[in-house]
């Protein structure tokens, strides 16, 4: 017998593929018997609350249909078990439990018990907690910046800069004039435009003149060689004359009516790029940095030097008083010359020297509203624009760009200032002084706009850029209910019959 027995169990172990009849019971056999003794009790209890004859207890605002998704309200919080005494909490439940039992069948309020259920949940205590969260996040060491503040900044905006705007600034060009051989030259300043309602501009070695009434454009005049142009224009504030200098170094002045050149006047050693009036003083910056008052009613017009500036002057501008001279140049230096000490005595000793820029200073502007404020601004390296107090010499504010900053005009009728720019959108940007907040940006020129006149009545803008055109900009409307006030100007009548 026994022998028979030890050949069944050789055949069992020969035939691999035959269920195993003796041994431990397999572990997941193990694991199913234990899970269904462990669930029987309860699955009867469920199906037995969740029939349809006895009314569910939870709300409706609570319960979730089948297949739709779970909705932000209904998400679970993670408990922070580290923060949790479990003895403890259940302790604590049990003893509340019974002890509200007792109380229950004397009386029928639950409202003690309830208290007591939330000082159980949500005591003070450490550790005694029956469900504990995880903390806030801990402080910031102080001096501490958040690299990503600027991710999770850029789409909000503030109250000032989300202002509607009380009155419309087209956002494009009225009007849109060619401007072949525009010369790409960052320290030129080729754009000006007259009392008269005429716009100068230069075009290599030519220099034509745009009626803005009639819109007849007349060639003035020509450099006398192919290789001379012209770097600078400048209108006198009251009159017919126009001033200009070339690359030669000479400084001509035009009478446009007569359309003659009155004199022309040599002194430079290079290329005059800058030009500005005073009266009857012209100042001229050259290229090797010095700065030469022209006194345009006597021969000996050259009457003083100023050479403080180590590199190009590209910015020449004097205050609506003709107390100050502010010059940049390609050196970084903003320079403030008073008129009285430097005119007279020919000293080269500026009042103030400012060198808060970190490019050349090119667009210089004063403010006609305030006086003794100065607005400049710096090229591609720095590309902000400061405001100074010449008075004091303090600077009284500066705000970032982002780009270039090639030419500055303060407006006669708002307090606000336009600025052109070069990369990257090449644009327009009218600000709001002293806030600094953008009104509005203006787009349209493919290349830098380098430079920037402002129309006689100070409503209109031209601008010229290195893609060889002039765009004029209604970019400073009078306010009709203003206008009614003042007398009408022939010049804003004229300038209005000629952008239309």
């Amino acid at each position: 017998m026994s022998q028979f027995s030890f050949q069944t169990e050789v055949n069992d172990l020969l035939r691999l593929d035959a269920p195993i009849n003796k041994g431990p019971t397999p572990r997941w056999k193990r694991k199913a018997a234990e899970r269904r003794s462990s669930t029987s009790t309860p699955l009867r209890n469920s199906s037995r609350l969740n029939s349809s004859k006895t009314p569910s207890r939870t709300p409706k605002s609570l319960k979730r249909t089948p297949g739709k998704p779970k909705t932000p309200s209904e998400d679970r919080f993670i408990p922070n078990r580290s923060a949790m005494n479990f003895e403890a909490s259940y302790h604590k439940m049990i003893t509340a439990g019974a002890e509200n039992e007792e109380n229950e069948c004397t009386s029928p309020s639950k409202v003690e018990y309830k208290k007591n259920m939330a000082e159980k949940l949500g005591g003070n205590e450490p550790n005694a907690r029956i469900l504990a969260f995880k903390n806030k996040a801990p402080t910031p060491r102080e001096g501490h910046l958040n690299d990503l503040r600027v991710l999770y900044s850029q789409n909000k905006t503030t109250s000032t800069s989300t202002k509607k705007n009380a009155r419309h600034i087209p956002q494009v060009p009225e009007r849109i004039l060619d401007a072949p051989d525009l010369i790409d030259d960052y320290y030129l300043n080729l754009l000006d435009w007259s009392c008269n309602n005429h716009l100068a501009v230069a075009l290599g070695g030519f220099v034509y003149l745009w009626n803005a009434a009639s819109g007849d454009i007349v060639q003035l005049c020509q450099t006398t060689t192919p290789s001379c142009y012209v770097g600078a224009v400048s209108w006198i504030k009251e009159g017919n004359f126009l001033a200009l200098g070339d690359s030669d170094g000479v400084v001509q002045l035009w009478d446009v009516e007569a359309q003659k050149r009155v004199r022309s006047m040599t002194g430079h050693e290079a290329r005059v790029g800058c030009l500005s009036w005073n009266s009857y003083v012209l100042s001229s910056g050259s290229r090797s940095g010095a700065i030469h008052h022209h006194d345009v009613r006597v021969a000996n017009h050259h009457v003083a030097t100023l050479a403080r500036h180590t590199q190009e002057v590209c910015g020449l501008k004097w205050s609506p008083d003709g107390k100050y001279l502010a010059s940049g140049g390609n050196d970084n230096l903003l320079l403030i010359w008073d008129a009285s000490v430097n005119t007279l005595n020919n000293t080269n000793t500026p009042l103030f020297t400012f060198n808060q820029h970190q490019a050349a200073v090119k667009a210089l502007d004063w403010c006609p509203f305030q006086r003794n404020v100065l607005a400049s601004g710096g090229g591609t390296a720095d590309r902000h624009i400061r405001f100074w107090n010449v008075g004091s010499g303090n600077c009284l504010s500066s705000v970032d760009t982002h780009s270039q900053v090639c030419c500055i005009l303060w407006s006669k009728e708002y307090k606000e200032l336009v600025s052109s720019h070069g990369y990257a959108q090449n644009q327009l940007t009218v600000w709001k002084y002293p806030s600094m907040v953008k009104v509005t940006e203006l787009t349209g020129h493919s290349c830098r706009v380098l430079h920037m006149a402002m129309s006689p009545d100070g409503q209109t803008v031209v601008s010229a850029a290195a893609d060889e055109t002039l765009r004029i900009w209604k970019c400073f409307a009078s306010d009709p209910v203003k206008k009614k006030s003042k007398p009408n100007l022939t010049s804003s009548s004229l300038i209005r019959l000629g952008i239309r």
